[in-house]
C-alpha cells in the first residue's frame, strides 16, 4: 500500500481536522473538556485512522480502519449539528464544515469499495 500521504482523502480529512480545530478555538471554556474534546478527537480520528490503516499489513486490516474512519466522520457530523444548535457555530461555519465531512465520507465510501473489490478479487 502507497503512503497514507498520497491518498487525496487523508489529505481532505486532515484539512477537516484542522478545521474543525479553528472552529473550536472560540467555544465556550466550559465546553474545553466537552464537546470541543468531542470534536477535535473525532476530527483526527479520521486521517489518523486512514494512516494507521495503511500502516497494517493486508487489505482486511485496511478496509477496517478505513470503516472506523467513517464513524468518526459519522460522529463529526452529530457534533457539529449539536454544536450549532447550541449556537456554538455560526449557520455558515456550520455550513462549510458539514460540507466537508459529507466529502470525506463520500470519498471514505468510495475507498471501502475499492479496498472491497481487490478483496474480493484475491479470494475469488
Amino acid at each position: 500500500m502507497k503512503s497514507f500521504r498520497d491518498l487525496k482523502v487523508w489529505e481532505k480529512s486532515h484539512e477537516l481536522a484542522l478545521a474543525s480545530y479553528d472552529a473550536t478555538a472560540n467555544f465556550p471554556k466550559q465546553e474545553m473538556f466537552g464537546l470541543v474534546s468531542q470534536i477535535r478527537r473525532c476530527a483526527s480520528s479520521i486521517p489518523a485512522n486512514i494512516a494507521e490503516g495503511c500502516g497494517r499489513r493486508g487489505n482486511g486490516e485496511f478496509h477496517r480502519f478505513l470503516q472506523i474512519a467513517m464513524g468518526s466522520a459519522s460522529e463529526l457530523e452529530y457534533h457539529l449539528l449539536l454544536s450549532r444548535d447550541l449556537k456554538f457555530l455560526d449557520g455558515q461555519t456550520y455550513i462549510s464544515l458539514n460540507g466537508r465531512v459529507e466529502e470525506v465520507k463520500r470519498m471514505l465510501a468510495s475507498l471501502i469499495r475499492k479496498v472491497d473489490e481487490e478483496r474480493s478479487k484475491l479470494r475469488g
